[in-house]
C-alpha cells in the first residue's frame, strides 16, 4: 500500500446529502488535506432499486456548495476510475472468479423463501439467524438439477472458521470480531450485482484508499471487508468509525426526526452560509484544542488532528448553529447579506422580482436594520413584519406598555411633532422624540417603550428613528392615530 494519504467519500445517490453524510465527506475531506493526501469520490450506485434521478449530482453539488472539493471522481477523472460502481462490473466479476475458483466462495441457489423460512426456524429455537452453509458443499449434479429449475444463484464468501478478526481503530482503539459471528455472506446478488461490503473492498484496494473515516454503523461491516483483503493477500487500510450524531433529545438523528432539519439542501434553501456549515459541522465529533470555536477552512485544515474525534455521540444543536451563522453573517459585508436575504423577501411575496432603485434601495436599509441579529437569510421575512403588515396586532407585552398612564400624552404630543416635519428622516425624527421628552417631562422607558410599541407594534427591535424613516410619514402618522383613538375609547 502506498504511503501516500488516500482518502474516499463514497456515496449513494438514493437521496439528498444527510448531515451524518456530509460530515463523513468532510472528515474524509479535512484529513486528507491535513496529510497533503488525496480526497476521492467514489459513487457506489449498486443499489438500483434505492437510486433517485438526480441523487448525484444532487449530493455533488451540495458538498461543492459546503466548499468540498475532490481530487479524483466520476466529475474530474482520475487515474482509478471508473468511479461509479456500475461502470466497474467488470472488475467486480474478475475477482468474483478468482474466489469461486480458489474454493473461498461459491454459488447458493437457495431461495428467499427457504432462507426466510430458514431464518423463522433459528429465531424459534432461540439462535441468533444466519445462514446455515446449507449450499457450502454442493455436487455437480445438485448444482445441475438447480440450474435445470431455474434457479439463479448468489455467490456467498466462505467465512473461515475459528478466527478471529482484529483492527485498531482510530477512533475507538482495538476491535475485535470471531468468524462465528458471521454466516456465509452475499458477495453477488442473484442479478448478478455486486453487495456493498464486497464491491468497497475491491475498490478500495484498486484505488489504493490508506484511511477510511466513516460512521459507526459501518463497524460491523469491517470484518467482511477484511475477509476480502486477507482472501486475496492485501494490506487492508486503517479504519476509523465515528460516533452517532444525537438531536437534542439525544436520539439518533432519524431522517423522519421532524424536529432537525437533516439534508444540506435545507440549510442552503434557509440562507445558512456554507463557511458556518463547514465549521459547525466539523465540530460534530471533532474538538479543536482549546475555547475558540469559528474557524475557516483553511484553519480547519491545518488544526485537523484524527485523534481529537470524539468517542462520545455527538450533539445536533440547532440554536448552536443559528448562533454559528449569526457570527459568520456579521463577518460578511451589507452587499453578501443582501444577497443572502433579498430572494426570501421576494419568494415570500413581500417585494416584487422586479424593483426600481427606489425601492430596492429602501429594501437594502430595511435589511441592513437586522444585519447584526439575523441567524439565517430567511429569517429576515420573520424579523421585518412590521414594514409589510398594515395593521398592528399588538401582543400583551405590547398593551402592557400601551396602558401606561402617560402614553396618551407621550404619543399625542409626538404625533403632533411629525406631522408638522418637512423631512421625514431619522434625524428628524430624533429631534421630534427629544422634543417630545422635553414638553411630556417623560423619559427613559416611559418615553421611548411607548413609541417603539405604537409605532411597530414591537416591545424591542432595531434602531427606532431608521425604522420609524423606512415605515414612513403616512404609516407611522396612521398608526399613533389609530391607537390613540383606541386609547381614548
Amino acid at each position: 500500500m502506498t504511503n501516500d494519504v488516500r482518502v474516499r467519500y463514497a456515496p449513494s445517490p438514493t437521496g439528498h446529502l444527510h448531515i451524518g453524510n456530509a460530515r463523513t465527506a468532510l472528515f474524509n475531506y479535512l484529513y486528507a488535506k491535513h496529510f497533503d493526501g488525496k480526497f476521492i469520490i467514489r459513487t457506489e450506485d449498486t443499489d438500483d432499486k434505492r437510486n433517485v434521478a438526480g441523487g448525484e449530482e444532487s449530493q455533488l453539488s451540495f458538498l461543492k456548495w459546503l466548499g468540498i472539493e475532490w481530487d479524483e471522481g466520476a466529475d474530474v477523472g482520475g487515474d482509478y476510475g471508473p468511479y461509479r460502481q456500475m461502470e466497474r462490473l467488470d472488475l467486480y466479476t474478475k475477482y468474483v472468479n478468482e474466489l469461486l475458483e480458489s474454493g473461498l466462495a461459491y454459488k447458493c441457489y437457495m431461495t428467499e423463501e427457504e432462507l426466510d423460512a430458514e431464518r423463522e426456524e433459528q429465531k424459534a429455537n432461540g439462535q441468533v439467524p444466519k445462514y446455515s452453509g446449507a449450499h457450502c458443499n454442493l455436487s455437480e449434479e445438485q448444482i445441475a438439477a438447480f440450474e435445470q429449475e431455474g434457479r439463479l444463484p448468489s455467490i456467498r464468501m466462505r467465512v473461515p472458521a475459528n478466527k478471529t478478526y482484529r483492527f485498531n481503530d482510530i477512533v475507538r482503539g482495538n476491535i475485535t470480531f470471531e468468524s462465528s459471528d458471521f454466516g456465509d455472506w452475499v458477495i453477488v446478488k442473484k442479478n448478478g450485482i455486486p453487495t456493498y461490503n464486497f464491491a468497497v473492498a475491491i475498490d478500495d484496494h484498486l484505488m489504493r484508499i490508506t484511511h477510511i473515516l466513516r460512521g459507526e454503523e459501518h463497524i460491523s461491516n469491517t470484518p467482511k471487508q477484511m475477509m476480502i483483503y486477507e482472501a486475496f493477500g492485501w494490506e487492508a487500510p486503517t479504519f476509523g468509525h465515528m460516533t452517532l450524531i444525537l438531536n437534542e433529545e439525544r436520539k439518533k438523528l432519524s431522517k423522519r426526526d421532524q424536529h432537525v432539519l437533516q439534508f444540506i439542501e435545507q440549510y442552503h434553501d434557509l440562507g445558512y452560509l456554507p463557511e458556518a456549515m463547514f465549521n459547525f459541522i466539523t465540530l460534530l465529533g471533532w474538538s479543536p484544542v482549546g475555547e475558540e470555536e469559528i474557524f475557516d477552512k483553511n484553519k480547519l485544515i491545518e488544526i485537523f488532528d484524527p485523534e481529537r474525534l470524539s468517542t462520545s455521540a455527538a450533539i445536533f444543536d440547532p440554536q448552536k448553529l443559528k448562533w454559528m451563522n449569526n457570527q459568520y453573517i456579521k463577518m460578511f459585508d451589507h452587499e453578501t447579506i443582501v444577497k443572502l436575504t433579498l430572494p426570501h423577501l421576494i419568494e415570500s411575496g413581500r417585494l416584487p422580482k422586479d424593483m426600481d432603485n427606489e425601492k430596492k434601495a429602501w429594501a437594502e436599509n430595511v435589511i441592513s436594520l437586522y444585519e447584526e441579529q439575523l441567524r439565517y437569510g430567511a429569517e429576515i421575512v420573520e424579523l421585518t413584519d412590521m414594514f409589510f403588515n398594515e395593521k398592528i396586532e399588538y401582543d400583551e407585552d405590547a398593551m402592557e406598555v400601551l396602558r401606561g398612564e402617560q402614553v396618551p400624552e407621550v404619543l399625542q404630543v409626538y404625533a403632533d411633532k411629525l406631522i408638522h416635519l418637512d423631512e421625514f428622516n431619522k434625524d428628524t425624527i430624533k429631534a421630534a422624540i427629544k422634543e417630545t421628552q422635553k414638553e411630556t417631562k417623560q423619559k427613559g422607558k416611559k418615553l421611548f417603550m411607548p413609541i417603539r410599541v405604537a409605532t411597530t407594534g414591537q416591545t424591542h427591535g432595531p434602531e427606532l428613528p431608521m425604522a420609524i424613516e423606512l415605515l414612513g410619514k403616512s404609516v407611522i402618522i396612521k398608526r399613533l392615530d389609530e391607537i390613540l383613538h383606541e386609547l381614548k375609547a
